[in-house]
């Protein structure tokens, strides 16, 4: 009876009308390169303080949701993430809208994220208070191993030269030591800037590496692939996987989807570091490894899962325990106490009614993205049927736009334009840019968790190997890293036989 006033309370006519607002605002806002979700919800959030806590939720529901979805566009057709959660669909989405599937990879990408929404929202249904728990476990030890098990990652995103990705990867993790240390303040390879006093922003970066770079590349490029594409796009009439490949994909996708709530669960982690982790393990699992990064539908699918599946995890964290799980779910905290109510385990005692609308919101939410999302994809595609020049115009423009909007800073323009120059010279040189947002992204609660680990245990690591957590997460890392080259190595001696 609970369940159904809660879906019934989310069809009232206002509270619906806001929760598509907060859809179409969120597809406009993640599209867009640099305009994450985390922004969205930050414009949106004064407004919905003049709605009732139905009406204000569902906007800033939908627009969190939207914004996540949609980052895939611009991965998928301009090798763009609009989202730092998107990074990982750049991957295998452009490579596959530039062999002229842009329509299956976009469908792809709605369907396996609305997949990944309400999978979330399942587990945040009945594995919220046991998931929260077990993030509350982690001390600085456990998020440094953590980090140490996204690293490994590395490899899997370098392509077929890891060496490369490694050099490439390190140099991620020394850009993350600009800005301030992290225990004893000094400053780092700040220049004398100010604003470079926070470290270096990794949205423009990532924004220069993807777009900028990818568009001083086309402009390098003397051949006719992009105007070809239009008329592959055109011509395709691939719009979904069958039902053998569906098949072949559920499993992947479901073990993406777990992984991801986790993650999601784990305060400071986020879809960008999920869908990371997530591809880099189904491309070892895989029985095709060999596909991802050249247009794999196994690699997007796994990405787009990853990407709303840490909404719910996320959002656990956040009701019973009052803790942020990313930075949007640190500003529906600030909403929710301005509208009286304190994110905790008493909230579901107090607030119950209001709990399973916010869920419901959650569920109805994704359901409204697959409609919106399938009904406007043939829309997408005729992106590429404008002149390329223009395209570079708008892309740059774009990019621009979302990197200042940020901090409206002009070290992040700066550090955008320098970004875009090196992801030129590294698709020049055919060193994979991934490696080196993984660096960054994870650098700092590596570096900031192990220096507190070692403060507290006077330098003792024997931490690392006392804790059941730290113990079993070392031991998929060292998996991570040997199961790979072991399999390479029987696949080898195979074909000799």
């Amino acid at each position: 009876m609970e369940w159904i006033d809660a879906f019934a309370g989310v069809f009232r006519p206002d509270v619906f009308m806001y929760l598509l607002v907060g859809v179409l605002s969120g597809a406009l806002i993640g599209t867009l390169p640099g305009l994450t979700a985390t922004m969205g919800v930050a414009v949106l959030t004064p407004i919905s303080f003049w709605l009732e806590p139905a009406c204000g939720f569902a906007m800033l529901i939908g627009v969190y949701n939207s914004a996540i979805w949609s980052g895939g566009i611009s991965a998928i057709l301009i090798n763009t993430p609009g989202t730092p959660a998107s990074m990982a669909s750049t991957f295998d989405g452009y490579a596959l809208s530039q062999k002229g599937l842009a329509m299956l990879a976009l469908n792809i990408n709605t369907v396996f994220s609305v997949a990944g929404g309400l999978f979330s929202s399942l587990c945040l249904v009945f594995f919220a208070f046991p998931l929260a728990d077990f993030a509350l476990r982690f001390g600085p030890a456990e998020y440094a191993v953590v980090a140490f098990f996204g690293l490994t990652m590395m490899i899997s995103v370098s392509g077929s030269s890891p060496v490369k990705g490694l050099l490439v990867g390190f140099l991620g993790l020394l850009l993350s030591t600009v800005g301030l240390d992290t225990i004893h303040a000094f400053k780092r390879y700040t220049l004398g800037s100010p604003q470079l006093l926070d470290g270096l922003s990794f949205v423009p970066v990532m924004i220069g590496l993807f777009g900028v770079g990818e568009i001083l590349y086309q402009i390098y490029t003397t051949d006719h692939s992009f105007t070809q594409n239009v008329f592959e796009v055109a011509k395709s009439k691939k719009f979904f996987l069958n039902f053998r490949e569906l098949k072949t994909v559920f499993p992947l996708n479901l073990f993406s989807g777990a992984i991801s709530v986790i993650i999601g669960a784990i305060p400071g982690a986020g879809g960008d570091i999920a869908s990371i982790v997530s591809w880099g393990q189904s491309k070892r699992m895989s029985k095709r490894p060999e596909e991802y990064g050249k247009g794999s539908v196994e690699g997007l699918s796994v990405s787009c899962t990853a990407n709303n599946a840490v909404i719910g995890g996320a959002m656990t964290t956040m009701l019973s325990l009052g803790i942020p799980g990313d930075a949007v779910t640190a500003i529906l905290i600030g909403s929710l106490m301005m509208y009286g109510m304190t994110p905790g385990p008493r909230m579901f005692v107090e607030n119950r009614p209001f709990i399973l609308t916010l869920i419901a919101q959650l569920v109805i939410a994704n359901i409204v993205i697959l409609v919106f999302g399938l009904a406007t994809s043939r829309i997408y595609p005729k992106i590429l049927r404008i002149k390329k020049q223009t395209l570079w115009v708008v892309v740059i423009m774009c990019c621009i736009l979302g990197s200042y909007a940020i901090n409206n800073s002009y070290v992040d323009l700066v550090a955008m334009a320098v970004a875009g120059v090196f992801g030129f010279v590294l698709r020049k040189m055919q060193f994979p840019p991934g490696p080196l947002v993984l660096g960054m992204l994870l650098g700092k609660l590596l570096e900031a968790n192990l220096r507190r680990t070692l403060a507290v245990t006077m330098g003792d690591y024997g931490i690392f190997f006392s804790s059941p957590i730290c113990i079993v997460l070392l031991a998929v890392s060292v998996l991570s890293l040997a199961v790979p080259p072991v399999l390479q190595y029987v696949k080898d001696k195979k074909k000799q036989k």
